[in-house]
């Protein structure tokens, strides 16, 4: 932050307006420094009685200025600007004294003061800064209308220009965060995109490779099989034979090739049967682990195709949900539904086990714990669906995940 760059000029990020505001502190500077060497310069042509002390001040004056403007890309807390401004207008106030040219100086320092200072502070002190030129003029000139009038014109510009200048800063640094947000979601759209695009691909790909070359190959399995049976020729059969195991073989690469490519849960399997041996499999750690819990899976609807992404999503949470149940339930019982209702499916994981608060999540300690519930939200928040968590202390725990899949 700079001196100059008041604290709604000095964030602004570039855009089309940049040009102006840069033109605007050009401007600045040069109205500065061109008024002092006025200033001065009238002093030594008139013969002034206080030449050197006005040198001196209007040296003083601009050297102190200039200090702001090398200074424009430091690091300055707001009281080191203020600091700045008492210092220069202190030397004005000085060179007002001793000449009534110092009143030219009043104009340009009504803009650095709206933008060093905020505005609450800032318009007042344009109007001592406007009373000051005008003592500085009446006093040694005695009184003219145009003493009053010139700084009070000037004074009311500045204060419409300043201002208007602060609210377009503050207007185009908000347009420039919201163009950064813009920005920032496009590239996660794009990356979700290529994400969901990449899933499909897989998908097909994986589709294609089984309904086509895994089950030629099985085919040709099974053919070269029904022949080696049949022929009498030891030669030829071993031929076949070799040809068979080669089929065999390729057969078996093909099918990993499927798995890498799907879910190795949901390979070669309906998302039903893929979650029904999901839950026999957690039921038999259960067991050999000597827990007490009991999982059981039931189907409710006709099982129809669904996209992988959202199968593969299901068999994800029916996991985790799964995996708190034996950690932290202590239940006797506890039951995966599937259940397909048209437009969306539906999966159900409900416990009967000691439950929880869910409002006692909001804590540090147990959001770092419920860790798992967030992340089920977010994978079917991710689709579109919604994650709903029921519980109560003693009163069990039941999950509910609605996805939509009209259209799929």
């Amino acid at each position: 932050m700079t001196v100059l760059d008041a604290p709604l000029v000095g964030r602004v990020q570039p855009s089309a307006l940049r040009p102006v505001f840069v033109s605007l502190r050009v401007g600045l500077h040069v109205l500065v420094v061109g008024l002092t060497v006025f200033v001065l310069a009238r002093a030594i042509i008139v013969g002034s009685d206080q030449v050197v002390a006005i040198s001196i001040l209007s040296i003083a004056f601009v050297g102190a200025y200039l200090v702001g403007v090398v200074t424009a890309h430091s690091v300055v807390t707001p009281w080191m600007r203020a600091g700045w401004l008492v210092i220069l207008l202190g030397l004005w106030l000085g060179l007002s004294a001793l000449t009534p040219d110092a009143a030219f100086l009043a104009f340009p320092l009504f803009f650095l003061e709206l933008h060093v200072l905020p505005a609450r502070w800032a318009v007042p002190l344009v109007g001592v800064t406007f009373l000051i030129s005008v003592w500085s003029t009446t006093s040694q000139l005695g009184f003219e209308v145009g003493s009053i009038v010139g700084p009070l014109i000037s004074a009311g510009v500045a204060v419409i220009i300043g201002l208007g200048y602060r609210a377009m800063a503050v207007e185009t640094r908000e347009r420039q965060s919201l163009i950064i947000d813009l920005l920032a979601t496009r590239e996660e759209l794009a990356a979700a995109s290529r994400e969901a695009g990449s899933l499909a691909e897989r998908e097909r790909i994986a589709r294609e490779i089984h309904d086509t070359v895994a089950q030629g190959l099985s085919s040709i399995q099974l053919l070269l099989h029904a022949a080696e049976r049949e022929t009498v020729d030891a030669a030829t059969r071993d031929k076949l034979r070799l040809a068979r195991e080669t089929a065999a073989e390729n057969l078996h690469e093909t099918r990993r090739f499927i798995r890498e490519l799907t879910p190795p849960a949901l390979d070669e399997q309906t998302l039903p049967a893929a979650l029904g041996r999901l839950a026999s499999a957690t039921d038999e750690q259960s067991r050999q682990a000597g827990a007490r819990t009991r999982i059981a899976f039931s189907l409710s609807g006709e099982p129809v195709p669904l996209p992988m992404s959202i199968e593969a999503t299901l068999l994800r949470i029916a996991q985790g949900s799964l995996s708190n149940v034996v950690k932290h339930s202590d239940a006797d019982r506890a039951e995966i539904t599937l259940s397909y209702l048209g437009d969306e499916v539906a999966l159900d994981v409900v416990d009967d086990g000691v439950g929880f608060d869910p409002a006692e999540l909001e804590g540090t300690e147990a959001a770092a714990e419920s860790f798992g519930l967030r992340a089920i939200r977010r994978r079917a928040e991710s689709l579109g669906g919604r994650a709903d968590v029921e519980s109560s202390p003693g009163g069990g725990t039941a999950v509910s995940i609605r996805i939509p899949v009209a259209g799929s």
